[in-house]
């Protein structure tokens, strides 16, 4: 049942490219805020990588970053014309917050704290659903 519960959860919020949510979740641990976050702006290049620019806000601060994608597919596919992102890595290769590139390893230690928040999350939320279910 956890099991189903996390598959159901990984499909939950589909809008979202997973680049995007990363590179937010990654902006949140850099911050060590909960930003808000406007809505992404996303470029394509082909060969030359996919970016992702957010503008977000930390109480009454303005921010902004970028987090830069390579291309990484082998072939054209026709998934790939309807979601373009989806030829690029998922990890960014850099990203740059409030006009200050990360590090190689800062960068690594930003995705790696990104990602533990994503799995709490998960965790989270499939608990909140198990709860629900056997509450009803």
């Amino acid at each position: 049942m956890l099991l189903a519960l996390s598959l159901g959860l990984g499909c939950s919020g589909a809008g979202e490219d997973v680049r995007v949510t990363l590179c937010k979740d990654i902006v949140a641990v850099q911050t060590s805020a909960a930003p808000a976050f406007e809505a992404p702006e996303i470029r394509t290049r082909g060969y030359q990588g996919a970016e992702v620019r957010l503008a977000y806000r930390v109480g009454d601060r303005p921010g902004r970053a970028t987090c830069f994608y390579a291309h990484d597919a082998v072939e054209d596919t026709a998934d790939q014309l309807a979601n373009p992102l989806n030829a690029y890595a998922t990890s960014p290769e850099r990203v740059i917050i409030a006009g200050e590139a990360l590090s190689r390893p800062a960068l690594a230690q930003a995705v790696k704290q990104a990602m533990l928040k994503q799995g709490r999350q998960l965790v989270e939320d499939a608990g909140d659903m198990a709860r629900k279910a056997v509450a009803q």
